[in-house]
């Protein structure tokens, strides 16, 4: 997820992106950057940091020119620095990209064949070099961006400017957001409304398969094939600050509702869905490597751990290897046994974690080899003791409390399971096949999956009164049981625990009673069984059961349970996920009832730096 800015019109184009960029630095802070045109020449100021650096450099040395692109980072291909930062040149043509480029190496080979030189690491100089080609050819602005989104494969909102033509700003847009606005003499482009809200309230939205030529009149709009398309302008009523929202009240809700996006991200680019073959980019573990691992040990804290736990049920089925999942701050104090065939996989979405940094560390000294999951590009723990990583493509998570960094993170290492049981001949290739398959088909399930929030709020009135909850799971369930408790305590203050659903008689059992809902987490797998037993067990001593389940209907727990959830079920380690998303609607539509900070709660940090 980064940021993206346009501007033509009469003003000084610099000032207006900059103050655009401003607004939307919760987009992305890995870097920053922006193009102007002026006197016929295209003119570009890039920076490593935050945007405060880049309008350092603007305030010492401004760019005149009254028609300009700006762009604020979040790394997905290529570490944060200057010369990865936006935008991108390729001799006339300078491009700011929001997405991923799933067929970006192809189309790098086959332009450096052609003579194209290429300076970055990313995936996003792919666009400005196709572009620049097509017009060496002879193709007019329009035709060669026509032509190049054509070959583009993946998601893709970009601004461009073409130095000879100096009056249009261009905008495509493919399953990347893009909004463009409407003044009076002059003309907007942003990937979020909050870049251009104090400029005007007039826009227009553009849909996938879009391209905009956007100039001091206005603004016409084709689609892919060239063919006009009529879009009406919407006039917003928002507020700004919640313009950076998207309209939603916090910033956990939005980020919630973004995972079926955040998901696909994370799998873009990495499979191949005709043959089931996963590329992962960074991982360095070579086929003999990953035929010799004889061990996993999963480290990681929170949120993350629970996504280890979930982790630790995919790698073993599919794999045979023998998984452990230790709770960083606990691994580096009990002299862990390590061996040279040990795999030690770490977890953080933020990459700074202190404890995990420590036990990766001290995995590392003992020979382990060291594969990191996190979502930030050259993080500390990407950098320091790992000899791989796997990013988990979630975007900026600006709520404390983890949503999308854990459903990315589960989606990430189940496609390191396949991965991993492929290159060691664990399954077979109509298995892998159909495990892909049914990951492409999540974010369509998690969207259904969501469209349950009206109900979750209704249920969260009637559950925010009571002091303690208890939830219960059994398998891999057990582990989304955790982290629903969890998302709760941290964002509501209640008071909330969680167990596998056979513990439920060796202590829990005492705590229920009239006062106490209990939330069972119910897939349709081996034990459900089991779990309804549990739910039985609960009902006949008073207790309140809510039911999240996945799959069809049963009547049988239509008869025990007060309330129930229901989500879409995919495969028995994807439902994970389906699962996940009822419990984190409840954590916050409770917390928001209770009237708690719930993208800051209390004594609560994002990422925990300190020991």
């Amino acid at each position: 997820m980064c940021g993206i800015v346009g501007y033509v019109g009469n003003s000084l184009a610099w000032n207006i992106l900059l103050g655009g960029l401003k607004k939307l630095e919760y987009r992305g802070y890995d870097s920053a950057g922006m193009a102007v045109i002026h006197e016929g020449r295209l003119n570009i100021t890039r920076v490593n940091g935050k945007i405060c650096a880049l309008g350092e450099c603007l305030e010492t040395d401004p760019l005149p020119g009254v028609i300009g692109i700006g762009h604020t980072r979040w790394a997905t291909h290529g570490k944060p620095c200057t010369v990865n930062a936006h935008p991108h040149r390729a001799g006339r043509v300078a491009v700011v990209h929001n997405g991923i480029i799933e067929n970006y190496m192809d189309l790098k080979n086959s332009l450096t064949s052609s003579g194209s030189c290429f300076q970055s690491e990313t995936d996003t100089e792919v666009i400005a070099q196709l572009l620049n080609h097509h017009l060496d050819l002879g193709a007019e602005p329009l035709d060669a961006i026509q032509q190049s989104c054509k070959t583009l494969r993946g998601s893709f909102a970009a601004g461009i400017l073409i130095e000879d033509d100096p009056e249009n700003l261009y905008a495509i847009r493919k399953e990347s957001p893009l909004i463009i606005g409407i003044g009076e003499g002059e003309t907007f482009l942003a990937s979020d409304a909050p870049a251009i809200l104090a400029h005007t309230s007039r826009m227009i939205f553009m849909d996938d398969g879009q391209i905009a030529v956007l100039n001091r009149r206005g603004v016409l709009l084709r689609d892919f094939n060239g063919t006009a398309v009529k879009k009406t302008v919407r006039k917003m009523t928002i507020s700004p600050s919640m313009a950076e929202k998207g309209g939603w009240k916090h910033f956990m809700i939005k980020e919630i509702f973004e995972q079926p996006r955040a998901v696909a991200d994370t799998f873009r680019g990495r499979i191949c869905e005709e043959t089931g073959a996963i590329s992962l980019d960074g991982l360095k573990l070579t086929d003999r490597e990953a035929k010799e691992v004889e061990r996993i040990v999963i480290v990681a804290c929170g949120t993350s751990y629970h996504a280890g736990l979930v982790a630790r049920r995919m790698i073993e089925d599919l794999t045979r290897i023998p998984v452990e999942v230790d709770i960083a701050s606990e691994f580096r104090y009990r002299d862990p046994i390590i061996g040279p065939n040990t795999l030690l996989i770490s977890i953080s979405q933020s990459g700074e974690t202190a404890d995990t940094l420590a036990a990766t560390r001290e995995a590392a000294m003992r020979g382990a080899k060291v594969i990191s999951v996190c979502n930030v590009i050259e993080s500390s723990l990407a950098r320091s003791s790992s000899h791989g990583v796997i990013y988990t493509q979630a975007g900026p998570e600006i709520g404390v409390a983890s949503t999308k960094a854990f459903t990315t993170q589960i989606a990430t290492l189940y496609l390191f399971a396949i991965y991993m049981a492929w290159k060691r001949d664990s399954i077979n290739s109509e298995k892998r096949l159909q495990l892909v398959k049914d990951l492409v088909h999540l974010p369509g399930l998690m969207t259904e999956a969501l469209a349950a929030s009206n109900k979750i709020a209704e249920l969260a009135e009637y559950l925010e009164r009571f002091p303690n909850f208890l939830y219960l799971g059994r398998g891999i369930d057990t582990a989304i049981a955790y982290e629903g408790a969890l998302k709760l305590k941290e964002i509501s203050y209640i008071h909330a625990e969680a167990y596998a659903g056979g513990e439920m008689k060796h202590g829990p059992i005492a705590l229920i009673s009239e006062e106490m809902p209990v939330v069972v987490i119910l897939s349709p797998n081996h034990v459900y069984e089991k779990m309804l037993g549990n739910i039985q067990e609960v009902r006949s001593r008073g207790g309140i059961v809510v039911a999240v389940c996945a799959g069809e209907e049963d009547p049988k727990v239509a008869g025990l349970a007060q309330a129930i959830i229901r989500v879409p079920a995919s495969n028995q380690y994807l439902t994970s996920i389906q699962l996940t998303l009822p419990l984190q609607l409840l954590a916050y539509y409770v917390a928001d009832l209770k009237g708690t900070d719930v993208d800051q709660p209390r004594n609560l940090a994002k990422s925990v730096t300190v020991e």
